[in-house]
C-alpha cells in the first residue's frame, strides 16, 4: 500500500480485499509451531530441569483480508502464538511463512522489511507505550525507523493524519500516554501499528483491558480499518461474543494445542469438541427464558501444568466424555467438512 492509500482513501484496497478473500490467497502459514520455555534450577550454575510447553505443534493458515480469532482460557498459549508468529519470540520448532517467505530463515539484521509488513497491537495499552515519549514521538518513531518520515513537517503531518485515522485529534500529538484514557491509549497503539503500512496485524487481546462500551468502539475501528486498507488480522481474545462478531474463522486452543478450528458461524452453531462446547455454554444469552432452559457445561478440575501435560488428549482430565483410549491417542485435527477441523477421537 502507498502512503496515500493508508491515509487518504481505501476503495481500491477494499476491492482488493474482497477479491483476495474470494480467491482464498493465503498470506500466513503456520506449520508445526512449538515454543517451549526452559525451567531452570540454580542461580550461578543453572541446570534445566524441564520446559513449559506453551505452544506445542500448532498449525493454521490465514487468508489475505481475513480475521482469524484465537480463543481459549488464560495460559493456553494464545499470546505466545502471536508473539512467536511475528518473531518477538524465537520458536523451538516449526515454520511460519508470510507471503511464501520463511520468517525464521531471515537473519536478524534483515528483518526490517518484514517488520513493516507484520505489526502487533498489545494487550496493555499503557505498558506498551513509552511514558517518557509524547504520542507524536511514539507514532513518529516507527516512521523514523523505517525511513518513512521525510522532513520534519512531513513527519508531523503524517502523525496528525494517523491520529485522525484512529479517532484522535492533532492536539493529542503533544500529550503523554498518562494523559489519556485506556481506550485512547489503545487507539494510539493502533495508530503506531498502522504507521508503517502493514498488511498483517496480530491483535493480542486489544480490548480486554477496556470498558465494555469502549470495547465495541475499538472493535468497530479495527473492522473499519480492515475494510479500508485490506488488513489481515490474527485476533487473540477470550471474549467469545466479540470474537464471533469480528472473526471470519475461529481457532480454539487448550494447553498449547489447537483443538478445533472452523468458520465462525459454523463453530458457534455446531461446536464439536467437548472443550469448545463448554466454552460456548458459558456465554451469557440476553434472554432469561432461553438462559434458564439451556444446559451449562461445567468443567471440573484445574488446567494441568504445561510442564508435564497429560498423555494422549490434553483435555481428557477435565472431559466429561473421556474414554480409556483418550489417554493413549494424541488426536490430530481432522476435517469434518466445510473447513471444520476438530482434534477428538470421540467425534
Amino acid at each position: 500500500m502507498s502512503n496515500e492509500s493508508i491515509i487518504g482513501g481505501g476503495s481500491a484496497a477494499l476491492a482488493e480485499t474482497a477479491a483476495a478473500k474470494a480467491t482464498g490467497e493465503v498470506i500466513l502459514e503456520v506449520e508445526g509451531l512449538k515454543k517451549y520455555f526452559p525451567v531452570t534450577r540454580g542461580f550461578i550454575f543453572t541446570t534445566q530441569v524441564g520446559a513449559v510447553q506453551a505452544v506445542d505443534d500448532v498449525s493454521f493458515t490465514i487468508r489475505k483480508g481475513e480475521t482469524l480469532g484465537l480463543v481459549g482460557e488464560s495460559g493456553c498459549g494464545k499470546t505466545t502464538v502471536g508473539r512467536t508468529v511475528v518473531r518477538l519470540y524465537e520458536p523451538t520448532a516449526g515454520e511460519v511463512r508470510f507471503s511464501g517467505q520463511s520468517v525464521y530463515s531471515i537473519p536478524d539484521n534483515n528483518m526490517l522489511p518484514l517488520r513493516r509488513q507484520m505489526q502487533m497491537i498489545f494487550q496493555d495499552p499503557y505498558a506498551s507505550l513509552n511514558p517518557r515519549m509524547t504520542v507524536g514521538d511514539i507514532i513518529g518513531e516507527s516512521l523514523d525507523i523505517h525511513g518513512l518520515a521525510g522532513s520534519a513537517a512531513t513527519r508531523r503531518e503524517r502523525v496528525h493524519e494517523l491520529l485522525a485515522l484512529v479517532g484522535l485529534n492533532r492536539e493529542h500529538a503533544n500529550r503523554f500516554p498518562h494523559e489519556f484514557s485506556g481506550g485512547q491509549r489503545q487507539r494510539v497503539g493502533i495508530g503506531r501499528a498502522l504507521a508503517v503500512e502493514p498488511s498483517f496485524i496480530v491483535c493480542d487481546e486489544p480490548i480486554s483491558a477496556l470498558d465494555v462500551s469502549i470495547q465495541a468502539q475499538v472493535v468497530n475501528l479495527l473492522e473499519d480499518l480492515q475494510d479500508r486498507f485490506g488488513l489481515t488480522y490474527l485476533f487473540i481474545a477470550h471474549d467469545l461474543s466479540m470474537v464471533r462478531h469480528i472473526s471470519d474463522r475461529v481457532a480454539v486452543m487448550y494447553l498449547g494445542k489447537i483443538v478445533e478450528i472452523a468458520p465462525s458461524e459454523e463453530l458457534y452453531e455446531r461446536p464439536l469438541h467437548p472443550y469448545t462446547q463448554a466454552l460456548l455454554s458459558a456465554i451469557p444469552i440476553p434472554d432469561p427464558d432461553t438462559e434458564e432452559r439451556r444446559q451449562r457445561i461445567i468443567l471440573e478440575g484445574d488446567v494441568p501444568s504445561p510442564i508435564n501435560p497429560p498423555t494422549g488428549c490434553r483435555f481428557r482430565t477435565r472431559c466429561r466424555l473421556a474414554q480409556p483410549q483418550c489417554a493413549d491417542i494424541q488426536p490430530e485435527l481432522q476435517d469434518r467438512g466445510s473447513g471444520h477441523e476438530v482434534a477428538c477421537v470421540l467425534v
